[in-house]
C-alpha cells in the first residue's frame, strides 16, 4: 500500500515534544516533514542528554527521516527564504505561545492569503482562548489544572509524579495528528485549509470521564486513589512481591476476580471484597509478599485472571511478544552509529517506505530547499 500521505509537505516549527512526535507520525505515514529551526543551537531538544554524537538520541528519536532548514525568523532575509515553501506547504505546525507566530508575519492568516489550501496546527498549553491563553506551564502544570493529579497522585507526604507525559503526548502529539488527517480528509471536499487550535489542557479530560461521570450521575467527587482504576480496590491494585517486585492485579470482573482468590488462596471470608475492602486488601497483600515475584509470575502464567509482574523498561524491549510483533524493527541512522526506532502507533501498512533513516543535522537541508534569493 502506498503511503497515505505521500506528497503532502510539513513544515515543523516546533520543538521539544508534542509538534516534534505529531510531525514524526505525520513523516511515518509518508508526509515529507521540513524542521524549521532557530540557528546556531535549533530545537532545544539536540542539546539534551544523553548524547548521541552532535545531538541528542531524544531528537534523534523524534526527528527520524525529517530534513532541517536553519533560518532566523526574526531576520526579514532569512523568513524570506521560506516564502516558497510556505506557498507550497500542505500542513504546518507551530507550538509557539499565542500570538507568536502572528509577529513574525507567519500566522495562519498571513499564510492562508498565499496558500488558502494550507493546514494550520497550533498546539499549546491552554489554547488560543481564554484567561490562560498566555500562561507558561508544562505537562504536570496541565494535568495538575485538570484535575488529573488530583485523582491518583500518591500519599501527600510522597506524591508520585506520573511516569508518563500525558498532556505533551496523548493530549498533544496525537490530537494535532489525529485533527491533521481529519483536515486532510476535510480538505478534499472544500479545497480549503484551516486553522487547528490544539490545546493540551482540553484534551486531557477524556482520561477523566470515569470521574466525571461518577461526579455527575452521584454527586460524588472522585478522591485521591480512591476509586476502581486509581487503586480504591483490591480488584484494580498494585502489590509488592517478597523480592519488592510489584504484582499488577486487574482481576475487575468476577470471573477474574475468583480466578485470582484461588490461584493465591485467598482465605474465603475476604473474597466478597465489599464488605471489607480494606481487609481483602491487607490479605492479599500479605499473601503477595509471602512469596518472590518469579513465583506469582509462574502461578499467573497461561491463567484468566489478568494478573501479572510488573516488567522493568529493559524487560519489556526484550519481551519475545514485542519482538513477534517487530514493534523496534526500525532504526535510526547517524552519528556514524543507529539506534532502534521509536515505535509510533502508524500501523506498518501505512509506513512510508525504509526501514532506516536519518536524524537530520542542524540545517543540512537549507541550502537545497530554502536557498538564498537573487
Amino acid at each position: 500500500m502506498t503511503s497515505p500521505l505521500t506528497g503532502l509537505l510539513v513544515l515543523d516549527f516546533t520543538t521539544l515534544l508534542p509538534g516534534p512526535l505529531a510531525a514524526l507520525m505525520l513523516a511515518e505515514a509518508g508526509a515529507t516533514v521540513v524542521k524549521i529551526e532557530r540557528p546556531p543551537v535549533g530545537d532545544e531538544m539536540r542539546t539534551y542528554v544523553p548524547r548521541w554524537g552532535a545531538d541528542s538520541t531524544n531528537f534523534a528519536l523524534l526527528n527520524r527521516g525529517k530534513a532541517s532548514v536553519a533560518l532566523d525568523l526574526k531576520d526579514p532575509t532569512q523568513q524570506e527564504r521560506l516564502a516558497p515553501l510556505l506557498a507550497q506547504a500542505d500542513i504546518i505546525i507551530e507550538q509557539f505561545r499565542p500570538g507568536v507566530m502572528d509577529r513574525l508575519g507567519l500566522g495562519y492568516a498571513a499564510i492562508a492569503k498565499i496558500n488558502p489550501r494550507v493546514i494550520y496546527c497550533a498546539i499549546t498549553g491552554y489554547g488560543q482562548t481564554g484567561p490562560k491563553r498566555d500562561v507558561a506551564g508544562h505537562d504536570l502544570n496541565y494535568i495538575g489544572d485538570t484535575g488529573l493529579l488530583s485523582v491518583s497522585s500518591g500519599d501527600p507526604a510522597h506524591p508520585v509524579i506520573p511516569p508518563a507525559l500525558l498532556a505533551d503526548i496523548a493530549a498533544g502529539s496525537y490530537p494535532a495528528f489525529m485533527n491533521i488527517l481529519l483536515a486532510v480528509i476535510a480538505r478534499q471536499t472544500t479545497g480549503r485549509g484551516c486553522y487547528l487550535d490544539v490545546a493540551m489542557t482540553d484534551n486531557i479530560f477524556p482520561f477523566l470521564y470515569w470521574a466525571i461521570g461518577k461526579a455527575l450521575g452521584s454527586g460524588e467527587w472522585a478522591g485521591n486513589g480512591a476509586d476502581l482504576v486509581t487503586g480504591g480496590t483490591p480488584r484494580y491494585h498494585l502489590f509488592p512481591a517478597a523480592d519488592d517486585r510489584l504484582v499488577a492485579v486487574a482481576a475487575i470482573e468476577q470471573k477474574f476476580w475468583e480466578e485470582f482468590c484461588t490461584l493465591i488462596d485467598l482465605d474465603p471470608r475476604l473474597r466478597d471484597d465489599v464488605q471489607d475492602p480494606a481487609a481483602t486488601t491487607a490479605g492479599i497483600a500479605a499473601i503477595l509478599r509471602g512469596k518472590p515475584s518469579a513465583h506469582w509470575r509462574a502461578v499467573f502464567e497461561g491463567r484468566d485472571c489478568c494478573c501479572s509482574v510488573v516488567a522493568s523498561l529493559q524487560e519489556a524491549m526484550a519481551d519475545p511478544h514485542v519482538a513477534a510483533r517487530g514493534l523496534f524493527r526500525g532504526t535510526v541512522s547517524g552519528s556514524g552509529a543507529t539506534l532502534p526506532a521509536l515505535p509510533v502507533p502508524v500501523l506498518p501498512i501505512f509506513r512510508g517506505a525504509g526501514e532506516d533513516k536519518r536524524s537530520p543535522e542542524l540545517g543540512a537541508d537549507t541550502d537545497r530547499l530554502a536557498p538564498k534569493r537573487s
